[in-house]
């Protein structure tokens, strides 16, 4: 069954624009709270929202429609992704709501969705919602109407918890640390983590005012933190997006590491503590270098559709760990049931201290394959899947990478084109491979 509404990560869209205006997110929160009420006598829901000035409005229209249905509300404020999940989990909420767009620009705004467990829910969850969408409303009466009432502390249990996913023998004392917090929902929160832990701390992109979340700074654009941590000598940069489940950084070079190193570091320093690793999982988009680098130590490497949602589903199924995307999305589930940009960061840091070394030293193994992406544009109605030419361009393209490169090929979820990757130990050949596929795609 299609969705109607959901996408990947809840729904999102431009605010003032179906479907996130206020009147349609009031009947969303109606329905899932009618849905949570099939199960649940008297349900709770926590909301928590990132900086954007479309906060204030879509949250009014949450509580609305989630009291209209019977269910009690808890406004944890602005408030990281992952912290919503954390808390909704520690205190025994029903569902958690996250009001936010993640590393869009200010006029977008969503709505997501995190289990009584802090996890994301699965497809069928979400086509209940929809379904419920399409059905006259039940509005409860005087007598039964949900309340209301604001957690005042969210922020610093979500401290409180961030610090003690990092080793207590461990400290960042004599780190200089920038942090790049995107004008976002770890404003109030990441310097805090970082400093309390000991690290000097210095902060841009801390500053919201409503329309600059993920404005030149955070981890879509980390040129910021690179200038940044060049500028005050820093030993390390941490970039965190709007609602502060990615992560980026950047060592005292000005050297940026995307998701995919991190995932592989992260990997190594448990292997170097002795700790059992079975496997670990990425997406289709994770770059081949770090799947060569993984089973040359012993370690499974499995690709899961791109979206922080298919890594977990797959790491719950085999009973794994670790996982991520380049993108900065990274998990630990023995630290977090969802991803976290600022636990990643503190594993990060941990093995960092812990060895003694750089980031650069840490991943010296591993040199990442180039990888070029061309977005090409279908003609209406045009269906590449049977297109011959590109087929036979395909085969002979991975006769010659011979294993030594990738191949992808898929349709973007949100716009139509379709999206060639190529993956190739000289950037040349990744290059000219991807837009000899491209050329093809577009012959027919």
């Amino acid at each position: 069954m299609s969705r109607k509404y959901f996408g990947t990560d809840g729904i999102r869209g431009t605010v003032g624009q179906p479907p996130i205006t206020p009147d349609f997110v009031l009947r969303l929160a109606h329905a899932v709270g009618r849905v949570l009420k099939k199960t649940e006598s008297r349900p709770t829901v926590l909301i928590g929202k990132d900086t954007r000035i479309s906060g204030y409005m879509l949250e009014s229209a949450l509580e609305s429609g989630f009291n209209s249905a019977g269910v009690d509300v808890v406004l944890l404020g602005p408030l990281p992704t992952p912290g919503v999940a954390y808390l909704t989990r520690a205190q025994r909420a029903s569902l958690g709501v996250v009001i936010s767009a993640s590393h869009n620009p200010f006029a977008d705004n969503g709505i997501k969705f995190f289990s009584a467990k802090g996890t994301k829910l699965p497809d069928e969850w979400e086509q209940a919602v929809e379904a419920a969408l399409d059905e006259p409303p039940s509005w409860a009466d005087s007598a039964t109407i949900g309340k209301a009432r604001r957690l005042d502390d969210a922020a610093g249990r979500y401290i409180e918890f961030c610090k003690s996913s990092f080793d207590s023998e461990l400290s960042l004392r004599g780190m200089r640390i920038v942090v790049d917090a995107a004008n976002g929902a770890a404003y109030h929160i990441a310097p805090k983590v970082f400093h309390e832990l000991g690290a000097e701390v210095i902060c841009i992109g801390c500053s919201p005012d409503g329309l600059n979340i993920n404005d030149k700074v955070g981890a879509t654009h980390p040129q910021a933190l690179v200038a940044a941590v060049k500028e005050h000598r820093a030993d390390i940069g941490i970039a965190l997006d709007g609602d502060a489940d990615r992560l980026q950084i950047v060592d005292a070079d000005g050297r940026l590491y995307n998701g995919d190193e991190l995932l592989y570091l992260m990997a190594a320093d448990r292997l170097q503590r002795g700790e059992a690793l079975p496997g670990v999982v990425g997406t289709l988009m994770t770059n081949m270098a770090i799947e060569v680098a993984l089973k040359s130590r012993g370690v499974e490497f499995v690709r899961a559709k791109v979206g922080d949602r298919y890594v977990l589903e797959e790491l719950q199924k085999r009973g794994w760990l670790l996982g991520g995307e380049g993108s900065g999305h990274l998990l630990a589930l023995d630290k977090h049931t969802t991803g976290d940009g600022l636990i990643s960061a503190l594993q990060v840091l941990s093995a960092c201290v812990r060895s003694g070394h750089t980031l650069a030293q840490l991943l010296e193994a591993v040199t990442l394959f180039p990888q070029t992406l061309i977005n090409v544009r279908l003609k209406p109605g045009q269906d590449w899947t049977k297109n011959q030419l590109l087929a036979d361009e395909m085969r002979r393209t991975e006769a010659e990478l011979d294993g030594n490169g990738r191949i992808l090929i898929r349709p973007s979820g949100t716009e139509p084109v379709v999206r060639v990757m190529v993956e190739a130990r000289e950037e040349a050949q990744s290059r000219s491979t991807a837009e000899r596929l491209a050329q093809a795609l577009m012959a027919q």
